[in-house]
């Protein structure tokens, strides 16, 4: 599992190089999640590696006083509102840490508890990194600097696809047993499949665009993602590579704008 524990620390890495230098001014910046401040997006990224951490230390969720938010924040962001940048760049970097050294022991094969339910090891650190790099592309827009999508976008495209009948029964759907062919170009122009290629339905297209679908950042009418069938067209509808209820998503860009 160490090369998929590297690929998260590179891309929390890349993340913190990214903005560790913008001006205080930007982190007070709306992002596109709604509710969030840029000091917001990654101060979730904190408390959850935090936790994350505890969980792959003890094989349990910590035992901490269950607390209301406040709107759209959850208790830790509004709690990290009271830092400085500086402070709050310090809990990041000490959370994620203490995460990579906690999964470097854990056994691959362990299941860890999360979100209400148990996944295995590598799920569980593919899921840290998918939110490392969706909750950095909210930061990045809100600071106003540029992402640069690395191959690294394999582990959440894979995410993506194999959440599928997730993604259903979070809404209380039962799963479509169609089969479902993916197909997408890596950053790098390798051609990743998931899936059998018989299937009638398809979804083409970058892994860019499948990865901002899955991790529910950009609609997929707003992508250039090729769905052929109804039920790769609906799977594009519900895709959610993150655990919990159901997430809002993005609303197509002429809705949102009018």
């Amino acid at each position: 599992m160490d090369d998929l524990i590297d690929d998260l620390v590179a891309e929390q890495d890349d993340l913190d190089a990214a903005i560790c230098e913008t001006p205080a001014t930007l982190w007070l910046a709306p992002s596109p999640a709604e509710g969030w401040l840029m000091r917001d997006c990654i101060a979730h990224l904190a408390d959850l590696d935090e936790t994350a951490a505890i969980i792959a230390e003890t094989g349990e969720y910590p035992k901490r006083e269950r607390r209301a938010g406040e709107g759209a924040l959850a208790a830790g962001q509004v709690d990290a509102r009271a830092l400085t940048i500086p402070e709050l760049l310090a809990w990041w970097r000490a959370s994620r840490a203490r995460l990579a050294a906690a999964l470097r022991k854990t056994d691959p094969k362990a299941r860890l508890p999360w979100a209400g339910m148990a996944m295995g090891a590598r799920s569980f650190a593919t899921a840290r990194l998918m939110e490392a790099w969706s909750h950095g592309l909210d930061a990045r827009d809100a600071a106003g600097v540029p992402h640069h999508d690395t191959d690294r976008l394999r582990h959440i495209a894979h995410l993506g696809y194999s959440t599928r009948d997730f993604a259903y029964r979070a809404r209380g759907m039962e799963p479509n047993t169609a089969p479902l062919y993916v197909e997408v170009i890596a950053p790098s122009g390798a051609v990743w499949t998931w899936g059998l290629p018989e299937a009638a339905d398809r979804i083409t297209g970058t892994a860019s665009d499948f990865c901002r679908v899955v991790t529910q950042r950009i609609h997929y009418s707003d992508t250039a993602l090729v769905a052929t069938g109804d039920a790769a067209r609906e799977f594009l509808v519900i895709a959610q590579a993150f655990a919990g209820p159901p997430g809002a998503g993005r609303p197509p860009r002429g809705e949102s704008e009018g």
